[in-house]
């Protein structure tokens, strides 16, 4: 087999594996409200469930960010999925919160294994310029995993409860780490458009990564934007149920388009874009990346202002809202390859997950949750009520997420700022990598 359609294999694979990523991790959010019920839980339990995936993903991607640029990556690929099918499968027996939690946080140690080596692997398949259209056709996996969750879930819940859900999900995900291993594995560099010194920096790793500015405006912009991603995955059905009165089943078909189908043009767009944007200014990328993010807040403040009942208003504001949002990981993901030395982009995405999923995914269904339950009381003591128990508090928990909601526009604006600023870096550290990228290259 040739070199390209080595490529596309490995590249069909890793997609298909992203979706099950995605499809997996977006089960709970589908089916939280009836979740909610029969284990009686408040939004802020609700939102620790998403918090329990997040955490040891982030703390356990590091290390196998380390290992990624070490081993093989494709039979990593292969032990993640496996791992994470089937404890998302195992995930449908838990009889309590706390049994749900500890199997959610195994979920998130094989899901770990995912991004650092797939993207790594995308790295060496494909050179600079095609890079970020690769990387959105991996990222292809997001929307389309959510959306296809969002529907099986619902349809699955709704026919046999939500406990069916998560079994269906095991098979597909062992197919998927059988194929892994079917990948040829390239060389490291070997797309680079000059010969490659392999050997790496001396010192630690984690702090030369960190050495290159950029990095940390990238860290940054992903804790931001993975707070308000997993917020709105967390709660964009129960806010729909609650605040719009949609049926389960609607709220997961309409959920299905906002936050997943949307995704599909909105990553294409932001890998087209990142890729010509970049032939005009090394900091093209990330100026794409500003760009959307500052134009999804409006449509995202008026989603949130249609009243109650109005869902194709809703719908419609957030659809293009959230196609805006998915173009930052097209060019977000690709940027962090141009200033990352090969041997070390497992580790350097390693470092800008534990940040996106500690300070960004782990704390944007929890704090979305919390502040929910605080405008929950608010609007049942406005109204008089005086006991606050959890069946009285029920009418008013669509007005607590609607203002809890509005989270996502404001830290949206300081993600704009925080891309902008890591364009005016990008320059500079993507100039210093080329030269010394050259200047250990083997002579010819």
């Amino acid at each position: 087999m040739s070199d390209r359609p080595k490529a596309a294999y490995a590249l069909a694979v890793l997609f298909a594996i992203n979706t099950m990523n995605f499809f997996d991790r977006q089960i709970l959010g589908a089916v939280a409200e009836p979740v909610r019920r029969e284990l009686a839980l408040s939004d802020g339990a609700l939102g620790a469930l998403g918090t329990a995936f997040t955490l040891l993903y982030a703390f356990v991607g590091v290390p196998l960010g380390r290992l990624v640029d070490r081993a093989s990556r494709t039979r990593i690929l292969a032990a993640g999925v496996s791992v994470w099918s089937l404890l998302t499968a195992i995930s449908g027996a838990a009889g309590s919160f706390w049994s749900l939690f500890v199997v959610r946080l195994g979920v998130g140690v094989g899901e770990a294994s995912c991004a650092p080596a797939a993207t790594s692997l995308i790295g060496d398949l494909f050179p600079a310029r095609r890079r970020a259209r690769a990387m959105s056709v991996f990222m292809m996996g997001l929307p389309i995993g959510l959306a296809l969750s969002f529907a099986v879930s619902t349809t699955v819940a709704a026919a046999w409860g939500w406990r069916a859900a998560f079994y269906v999900a095991a098979l597909p995900g062992l197919l998927c780490a059988w194929a892994a291993l079917r990948i040829e594995e390239p060389p490291r560099g070997q797309a680079e458009t000059h010969a490659v010194g392999m050997r790496r920096r001396a010192g630690s790793p984690y702090l030369i990564v960190l050495s290159i500015p950029t990095v940390w405006w990238l860290i940054l912009s992903g804790a931001l934007h993975n707070f308000n991603m997993y917020a709105l995955g967390a709660f964009l059905a129960p806010y729909l149920t609650r605040f719009h009165r949609l049926e389960f089943l609607e709220a997961g078909l309409v959920g299905m388009a906002v936050y997943g189908l949307s995704g599909i043009p909105g990553l294409l767009f932001g890998g087209w874009a990142g890729d010509a944007a970049t032939r005009r200014h090394e900091g093209g990328r990330l100026l794409v990346g500003a760009a959307v993010i500052l134009l999804s807040i409006p449509l995202t403040v008026l989603a949130l202002g249609r009243p109650a009942g109005d869902v194709t208003g809703f719908a419609l504001a957030m659809v293009l809202s959230c196609a805006l949002m998915y173009g930052y990981y097209s060019a977000v993901y690709a940027a962090l390859q141009d200033v990352v030395e090969p041997a070390l982009r497992g580790t350097a995405m390693a470092l800008y997950f534990l940040a996106m999923y500690v300070l960004g995914a782990s704390l944007g269904p929890l704090a979305t949750g919390m502040v929910s339950d605080h405008y929950t009381l608010e609007a049942a003591r406005a109204a008089g009520l005086v006991e606050l128990s959890a069946q009285a508090l029920e009418p008013f928990r669509g007005e607590g997420l609607h203002q809890a909601m509005y989270l996502i526009p404001v830290l949206a604006a300081f993600l704009t700022l925080v891309l902008l600023a890591a364009a005016r870096t990008v320059p500079r550290d993507a100039q210093a990598l080329q030269r010394w990228m050259r200047e250990q290259a083997p002579a010819s």
